[in-house]
């Protein structure tokens, strides 16, 4: 309560010298986790077609033929190529994009390692295989979200994702063109260099501030989802869902998955099938993703939820028609990856994950200058003392 008081009891000199130290430190602290995070992050916005560009280097390119085989003799090649490693178990099948792409099945082991088998939809043969530990993709993706250091690398990279939203708050609030516009667009190229480097900082800061602050919170919020979902539920009042299950039939094996694909189809008709969640135990259910006209993730932002025995749809997520917590969800991968606006988005988020860089060695630069001063007073007030 004291604390409070005194915060508002302060004048707005003492406020913004709050302000200046939140912002100065928690650069310092996390300015080079940032450096990483954005880089990595720059590189992880065209994820996508870099894939299908090494995978068409290493494997060759899908010729595209009149009809590709069905999903079945797919998910047969598939447990064919893991007959031998029982060590690993589907987890999801990637659906090609288009006629020139490979079905690509995610496989992961016992160490939670994952191996991504690709075939040809044509042919329904494997085309190849890429183990986590050699795909450059999946290094940036640990990099990116666990700095290559398990769960404490997660809550780390989280917890930096929280102080990038305060770190773009706090530069907000100090952004020079609140008392003078021009002044915040300014550079002044023939100043000191002093000058010119606070310039710089301000100027892409003030640009790039509301994309670190959604791209922060978002990454926040994706390395706690267990502690995020329940409160964005609680906040937007949206009941959370209930956990969904295969009902077993005894001497009944699962369906066919085309003829579950045929259900999910029925369930958002004119939506394209982007990936298919297998179930790895008899009561799981299979989740099968869409993505409509409207939608801008590559993956879709719909999904359908069904049975593995009898193919009967136990939830449909619909973007069109999503309750208030589950479309504020669904809103984070756009706005974390940037495909809102498509390859313009995109692009200006690939700007974006470089600015970190800029940004740190700017703001080091300014807390440099900073200390020699202080340094350079301290050693005067020392000359006159000693004169006196």
């Amino acid at each position: 309560m004291w604390f409070w008081v005194g915060l508002f009891g302060m004048n707005k000199k003492q406020l913004r010298d709050i302000t200046f130290y939140i912002h100065r430190y928690i650069g310092l602290i996390v300015g080079l986790i940032l450096v990483v995070i954005g880089l990595t992050g720059s590189l992880l916005v065209f994820e996508p077609e870099i894939e299908d560009f090494l995978v068409a280097q290493k494997f060759g390119h899908v010729v595209p033929q009149q009809t590709p085989v069905s999903i079945d003799e797919i998910l047969a090649t598939i447990n064919s190529a893991i007959a031998k490693q029982t060590d690993l178990k589907i987890g999801s099948i990637v659906v090609p994009k288009d006629g020139t792409s490979a079905y690509e099945a995610r496989l992961w082991n016992s160490a939670d390692k994952l191996t991504q088998v690709f075939i040809d939809p044509y042919t329904g043969k494997a085309m190849g295989s890429i183990k986590e530990d050699s795909n450059i993709l999946q290094l940036a993706l640990h990099l990116h979200y666990e700095l290559l250091a398990g769960k404490p690398g997660q809550i780390i990279a989280g917890v930096t994702g929280l102080l990038l939203f305060f770190l773009s708050v706090t530069g907000i609030i100090l952004w020079p063109g609140w008392r003078k516009l021009i002044a915040g667009f300014k550079i002044k190229w023939n100043a000191h260099p002093k000058r010119v480097n606070f310039d710089i900082h301000k100027l892409i800061g003030i640009i790039v501030a509301v994309f670190f602050a959604l791209t922060g919170f978002t990454g926040f919020c994706w390395n706690f989802y267990d502690y995020s979902v329940p409160v964005i539920y609680a906040a937007t009042f949206t009941p959370q869902p209930p956990e969904l299950a295969s009902q077993p039939i005894p001497g009944q094996s699962p369906l066919p998955l085309s003829q579950v694909l045929q259900a999910a189809d029925a369930a958002i008709p004119n939506a394209q099938t982007t990936y298919i969640g297998i179930p790895d135990k008899p009561d799981k259910i299979i989740r099968v993703g869409k993505r409509q006209a409207h939608e801008t993730s590559p993956y879709g932002e719909s999904e359908v939820t069904l049975d593995q025995y009898t193919g009967k749809v136990l939830r449909v997520a619909d973007s069109r028609s999503l309750a208030l917590g589950d479309r504020f969800l669904n809103s984070f991968a756009p706005l974390h990856y940037g495909t809102y606006w498509g390859a313009y988005s995109r692009i200006l988020y690939v700007l974006v994950g470089l600015s970190p860089s800029i940004m740190f060695v700017t703001g080091l630069v300014m807390w440099w200058y900073r200390r020699r001063v202080k340094a350079e007073n301290v050693v005067d007030n020392l000359d006159v003392l000693q004169r006196h």
